[in-house]
């Protein structure tokens, strides 16, 4: 399971700014689980953006949204709102917000940060992969995460090491993620975002929360 927590509303805002038409996709996974994106969730937060002056082209809530296979079956009937939208806002981890941006080629915004539960995540079948930074990002890289596609976990652009083939020097069968977040920015017309520059990650955000580590089911675990 992913822990996952929603975004500030103002953040949110701030990454729809000049975006009115948006549609918004909620996972019955880990994100149902965190209480952040079950079909409540969803419809809530199309009730506040709505509030807000934007206009809500649909919604859907798909069981896993770290599948494709089940984002492609379940968009495919909502292709229409789906098209009309200028953006997709995702309330789920960081594996489903680069899912999604895979899949639809639109762009994509995350709802929600994705908190460390400590220990190691599951594998799937997927390359997309999450840190539960608590503080995600992914906003601003086309929805292709910098700390898992960059074997360096570099924030503000590519290393001098890459390859004229857009290779990583650390890993010469991986492609360059900073050469994948370019094309992807490249293809939405969003370049500009490159501009933002990022302070060096808050490590603390990395661990699990104070409340988790003080509860019961974290006592039975660790055995005390």
């Amino acid at each position: 399971m992913l822990l996952s927590q929603q975004k500030p509303l103002e953040e949110i805002l701030r990454s729809l700014e000049g975006e009115l038409k948006v549609f918004i996709l909620g996972c019955s996974g880990c994100a149902e689980a965190s209480g952040t994106g079950g079909k409540a969730q969803v419809l809530e937060m199309k009730g506040k953006l709505e509030g807000a002056g934007k206009k809500i082209t649909g919604h859907t809530v798909v069981d896993f949204l770290c599948q494709k296979a089940l984002i492609q079956s379940r968009l495919r009937g909502k292709a229409r709102e789906v098209k009309e939208a200028d953006s997709l806002l995702v309330l789920t981890c960081g594996v489903g917000v680069q899912a999604v941006a895979a899949v639809s080629g639109k762009i994509t915004h995350p709802g929600c940060n994705t908190l460390s539960l400590g220990g190691m995540r599951g594998e799937w079948q997927g390359s997309e992969r999450c840190q539960e930074c608590g503080d995600c990002v992914l906003d601003y890289t086309g929805g292709i995460c910098p700390l898992t596609a960059c074997s360096k976990s570099l924030l503000n652009g590519a290393c001098g090491g890459t390859t004229k083939e857009g290779k990583c020097e650390v890993d010469a069968e991986m492609e360059c993620g900073w050469k994948l977040i370019y094309e992807r920015l490249e293809k939405q017309g969003k370049l500009d975002k490159l501009r933002q520059m990022y302070d060096a990650k808050d490590h603390s955000k990395m661990i699990p929360p104070k409340g988790l580590r003080l509860s019961d089911r974290w006592a039975l675990e660790q055995g005390k």
